[in-house]
Order: structure tokens, then sequence, then C-alpha cells
């Protein structure tokens, strides 16, 4: 059974979502314990997402300046199966950025994430008919982008879809060790998505990811997807191990 007490909570807002195909092999080596890859029709996939990280409570506890900041990580997708035999759906985050070196410390520390933290920026306007949403961030001298412009409407997520895939896996987990895992649980509604008609993104993911990323510098992304966002609980971890 999971943490039922609660360690964070925060809003989670205008999430871009860009997918990519990828090997198996690849991901292998981030795998933690208790865990295998989760496909969508027989395909592996990796995702950059960016989004705004609002509204942000440690424990019930504001942290002056510390309330309000994008992130931007590489995660992947993976499931672990519970002893009661129920099927629990998470992602595995590759690595993090934030702006602010608190939160850095606070995630790599007692969830054993990887976070870094680097200068960042987030824009958003309104168009027209449109939403435009755009995070930047730099990394060795480098400028990032991620950027969409998107139809001010929102749709709700059909079950069995490949959004739904992306979007709905409210576990995350941790590597610590080859047989230790932390396993924190997310709880937020099922979100609503805006259209998505042009999409930006110049990443430098060798450079941030390692070499085994490198492929994705020049590939076009299976699919890109925005979603409003919500209010979100974060769980206090636990820790998976054998016995």
């Amino acid at each position: 059974m999971g943490s039922t007490k609660i360690f964070l909570t925060a809003a989670w807002k205008n999430l871009i979502m860009a997918n990519y195909e990828i090997e198996p092999t690849i991901l292998e080596p981030y795998l933690p314990a208790f865990t295998e890859l989760d496909y969508y029709n027989g395909k592996c996939y990796v995702s950059l997402v960016a989004f705004m990280f609002e509204e942000v409570k440690l424990k019930g506890f504001s942290i002056p300046f510390h309330t309000r900041f994008p992130e931007v990580n590489l995660r992947f997708y993976v499931k672990h199966i519970a002893e009661d035999g129920s099927v629990q759906r998470g992602v595995v985050f590759i690595s993090e950025i934030v702006p602010k070196a608190a939160i850095a410390w606070v995630a790599n520390n007692i969830y054993n994430e990887k976070y870094v933290s680097t200068s960042m920026e987030h824009a958003i306007a309104i168009t027209g008919q449109d939403l435009l949403l755009d995070y930047s961030w730099r990394w060795k001298g480098k400028d990032n982008l991620i950027s969409t412009r998107v139809t001010n409407e929102l749709w709700p997520i059909e079950p069995d879809t490949a959004e739904a895939f992306i979007f709905e896996h409210y576990y995350g987990y941790a590597k610590v060790s080859e047989v230790v895992t932390n396993q924190y649980a997310v709880e937020h509604p099922v979100w609503n998505t805006y259209p998505v008609h042009a999409y930006k993104i110049d990443c430098q993911f060798e450079d941030f990811y390692g070499a085994a990323f490198a492929f994705l510098d020049n590939a076009t992304p299976a699919s890109v997807f925005v979603a409003q966002g919500s209010e979100v609980v974060v769980r206090t971890k636990t820790v998976l191990r054998a016995g």
C-alpha cells in the first residue's frame, strides 16, 4: 500500500508533451527495480515535457520565492505490478530542469530524482483564437526552446488514445539502487487538452541528456500534446525493495 501522507501540493499548468519513439534498449539502464517498460500499441516513448509549477506547498507550507516556476523534463513510461496484482503505471525521469536550486536539492535528496537548476523563462500570450506557450532555458552556453501554438479551446482526453497513454500515468519511480526504488503517487483529475496546430523544438538533447539521446537532436516527435493541467497532490514516497 502506498503512503497516504501528502508531501507536496501544487498546480501543474500549460503542459507541453513532445513524444518520441525510442528503442527500449536505450532506456533499460534507467529502469528502476520492480518496474517494466510500458508500451502504447507496441511502441516505447520518451517525452520532453515543459510546464508551470504553481501554488507550490511542501507539507502544507509555502516557501518564499519558490511557489511558481517552470520545469522541463525528459521522461519515459513504466508500470509496476503491486502485491495485490494491480497495475500501477508511472513515469521515470531521465533528468529535470528547474530555475530554483533549493527545489532541485529537495527532489534529489528526498526522492533520489535527477534535478538540475539553470536559468529558465516562460511566456504565454493570446493571439486571436490561439494560445501561445513558450518555455526556454540555457545550458552550456546554448539556448533551448519548446513552444506551441494551440487553439484556445479545451477538449476532453478520450480513453485508450495516445493522449490518454501519455498523460494518465499516476506514479513516479526513481532508481535508488539495483534493488531499491522510490515510488510516489501523483493525484489529479483527467486533464483537458488544447488542439495543437504548430510547435517548435530546439533542444540540445545530447548536451543535456547524454550521447544515448543524441538522435533526438534532429528527430521529429511522433506527437505533441498540450494540456491545461490542474491542481495536483504528490504523496510521500514509498520504498520498494525485495522482502
